[in-house]
């Protein structure tokens, strides 16, 4: 097949990070077809690319049809199957591929399924993913294929990572996921006691939605650290690459509170180190690392611009308050979830979560308000927001506004036709008072605030 004859991928698919959509509608097996030849073609004389799939019904289908054309355009593709995210990243990096797609539909509904595409060792985002599906492939000698499991690499390597974690007593969550093969031999060689619920793999997700940054999507592994009496609770999203973290008493240890306590076990051996976060992160995430004698960095949000900022900086970790956690210091410099859990247990050889948690200044804040607000009118409202506002904005991502009370975040959603907000403040009656403060001021630019959080 000439490269003119080629089919495309399906454009509605292409998204700021990734390639996704409603699976028989959207995304279809020719989908995968097509980004295979164009993707062959996008390596240019580099060949060896890995490919896995999470657990969804329509990701082996896909696989298979994504691989037939990876091949046909050149590619030698080493195929490691089922499994998270992580194992996908671990692949290319351990072996120095010249590339890797993991099929998965990550945290999103069980109809939806979708591509996540490195090039060399990066993510390919943004116009260049635009760009590459735009791109005619064709059909090229010398593809070939062949299995290629790195399972059991990649469980030694986060046996490794734990180091000498103390013997807890943990429940674990992987929500019917990808991880849960991996975890469940991963408990095998740690010490202490796990107890895994909802840990065979199932695209149906039957238990719960496979997004910890829920919290109701927390409420059965709440319920099964209390009743259990255990010291920790840990959930992954559908393909292992967030995070969400409970603890003995049942209540969340929120992302921010996460990146802050792993950045403080961080700095113990890397004094004056850089911690990456995004602009929802709490403001106590930026004075406890700046304590503990760190330089914390504010970045955009959006997990491709953690990473990129945290490369920029030299940072060895940074984190988001969606759960994504990257680790460049003794890891791939990648969002694997399994790998941050196998930290998380390291440093609490070294830290008392109880007593952390007692040291955090008492917040209180919204989760992120999602505010409807067509893709047309998002930077003329944030422009008018911005102009009637007396004192300094952090423009990092949008409007950030300290005030005494706490501070407020405004920005354009980057996936949909939203602003979005987050509030946090010393307490219920601050909070009050900055929502009333923003609210007012969207208001007054002519958007009414209806959120839908």
């Amino acid at each position: 097949m000439s490269a003119r004859d080629a089919p495309l991928v399906n454009p509605r698919l292409v998204r700021s990070y990734d390639l996704r959509g409603e699976v028989g509608t959207d995304l279809t097996d020719a989908d995968a077809r097509a980004l295979g030849l164009s993707y062959a073609a996008a390596l240019q004389g580099r060949r060896r690319v890995a490919v896995g799939y999470d657990g969804r019904l329509s990701s082996a289908a896909l696989e298979s049809a994504l691989v037939d054309r990876l091949v046909a355009g050149g590619a030698q593709v080493e195929r490691i199957g089922l499994g998270p995210t992580g194992m996908l990243y671990h692949a290319v990096h351990s072996r120095d591929l010249d590339g890797g797609i993991m099929i998965t539909g990550s945290h999103n509904p069980p109809d939806q399924n979708g591509f996540k595409l490195l090039l060399g060792k990066e993510p390919v985002f943004g116009e260049a993913l635009a760009d590459l599906v735009r791109r005619r492939g064709e059909e090229r000698a010398g593809g070939i294929v062949r299995n290629a499991p790195v399972f059991h690499d990649y469980v030694e390597r986060l046996v490794a990572a734990s180091d000498a974690a103390p013997a807890l007593r943990i429940g674990w969550d992987p929500g019917n996921g990808a991880a849960g093969d991996v975890l469940a031999r991963l408990v095998e060689r740690l010490p202490g006691e796990h107890r895994i619920i909802n840990g065979a793999i199932d695209g149906h997700f039957p238990a719960h939605h496979p997004d910890p940054s829920v919290p109701g999507n927390l409420a059965q592994l709440q319920a099964l650290v209390c009743e259990k009496r255990l010291d920790l609770g840990i959930a992954f999203d559908g393909d292992g690459d967030r995070i969400g973290v409970v603890d003995a008493q049942g209540e969340i240890l929120w992302p921010d509170q996460l990146v802050l306590l792993l950045g403080q076990d961080l700095l113990r051996s890397q004094p004056g180190a850089s911690i990456v976060a995004d602009v929802k992160s709490s403001r106590v995430l930026f004075d406890g690392i700046a304590a503990a004698g760190g330089r914390p960095v504010m970045a955009p949000s959006g997990y491709v611009l953690i990473r990129q900022a945290m490369l920029r900086e030299g940072a060895p970790m940074a984190g988001e308050m969606s759960g994504h956690i990257f680790f460049a210091d003794q890891w791939t410099g990648t969002d694997d979830a399994l790998h941050v859990a196998m930290r998380l247990l390291a440093a609490l050889g070294r830290i008392d979560l109880p007593g952390f948690r007692a040291t955090l200044p008492r917040t209180v804040a919204t989760p992120e308000l999602r505010l409807p607000c067509p893709d047309a009118r998002k930077q003329e409202i944030l422009a008018a927001v911005a102009a009637g506002i007396d004192g300094p904005i952090d423009r990092t991502d949008g409007l950030r506004v300290t005030r005494p009370e706490g501070w407020w975040l405004l920005r354009a959603s980057g996936t949909e036709p939203k602003l979005t907000a987050r509030i946090e403040a010393w307490d219920k009656s601050r909070l009050e008072t900055l929502r009333a403060d923003l609210f007012g001021r969207l208001a007054k630019a002519g958007l009414e605030p209806r959120s839908s959080c």
